[in-house]
């Protein structure tokens, strides 16, 4: 029986995600197929790679041996395919994650680049908190994430996409022109995002000195939403000024006088150097290029 890189794929796979069952998801193929495609390749190269306990996944001493030459075939392919500018043969799926200031901002027209360049790439979207999407970036349950600071571990690959200014907004209805206090922005319901997010933290402790002005703060786990009650006039907002932009130009919101706001979000495009294809490199650097175009 020859291999095939099929095999050598789940071999790799299932070894980075402890998991047939993951590796199955990753390849969206059957875990069967997976154990199938496992046990073939074992018996290609007369050697048993892996054993399975109580879930877990161990490699032999062979498999560990194995696993380097396996990697650098795929890479060997993958290069292949970058010589020889034919993009158009990647196929399979890009997990990639964003937070919700890109999903409001520009998503879309990155997503029509990507498809410009990896015709062949299916994305699987995730948005979600950017704590969330370092912890699913680390599972290698994502292959790029595309967030903001801060973080807890490094990653291999890292591509600064850009700074984002947070300003101060309200509906022009609650009558807040000029220069604003700290008691004057306390006044008012004061619409964040979710507790465990930056921004939260950073307003908390802005306000929290002055209990006696007992503001009003209301998180929310979704930016649009704090967005969208600052438009109809329920309270303030502290927002990435690209997320309002067309807000402001249009006079739903107006921005607000204040000589403190939050620091801007610095984002990053963050994947595993080490271990992710071209595909995923090159996913990174259009992220990069498609927010330069946004932001001038």
């Amino acid at each position: 029986m020859r291999l095939n890189l099929k095999q050598l794929e789940a071999f790799v796979w299932v070894v980075d995600l402890q998991s047939f069952r993951r590796a199955a998801e990753r390849l969206n193929t059957t875990q069967p197929n997976i154990s199938a495609r496992i046990a073939g390749l074992e018996q290609a190269l007369g050697v048993t790679l892996m054993t399975r306990d109580a879930g877990s996944v161990r490699l032999t001493g062979k498999g560990q041996e194995l696993l380097a030459h396996a990697r650098r075939v795929l890479q060997a392919t993958d290069d292949l395919v970058t010589a020889a500018d034919q993009k158009s043969l990647i196929e399979g799926t890009l997990r990639l994650g964003v937070t919700e200031m890109i999903v409001h901002t520009w998503l879309h027209e990155y997503l029509r680049n990507l498809k410009r360049e990896y015709p062949g790439l299916m994305v699987e979207l995730t948005v979600d908190f950017s704590v969330d999407l370092e912890k699913r970036l680390g599972e290698r349950a994502l292959d790029l994430a595309l967030q903001n600071e801060p973080f807890s571990r490094l990653a291999t690959g890292q591509l600064k996409i850009g700074a984002y200014p947070v300003i101060w907004v309200a509906s022009p209805a609650l009558g807040l022109s000029g220069r604003q206090t700290l008691e004057s922005l306390a006044a008012q319901p004061i619409l964040t995002h979710a507790r465990d997010t930056r921004l939260y933290e950073e307003i908390a402790a802005h306000f929290g000195p002055r209990r006696d002005l007992a503001p009003r703060l209301v998180p929310s786990s979704n930016l649009a939403a704090s967005q969208i009650m600052a438009i109809d006039g329920m309270g303030i907002a502290a927002l990435p000024a690209a997320m309002v932009a067309s807000d402001l130009s249009e006079g739903r919101l107006i921005q607000l006088s204040y000589d403190w706001a939050p620091e801007p979000l610095d984002f990053y495009a963050r994947f595993d150097a080490e271990r992710s294809s071209q595909a995923v490199a090159d996913a990174a650097e259009i992220a990069v290029t498609t927010a330069m175009a946004f932001n001038h």
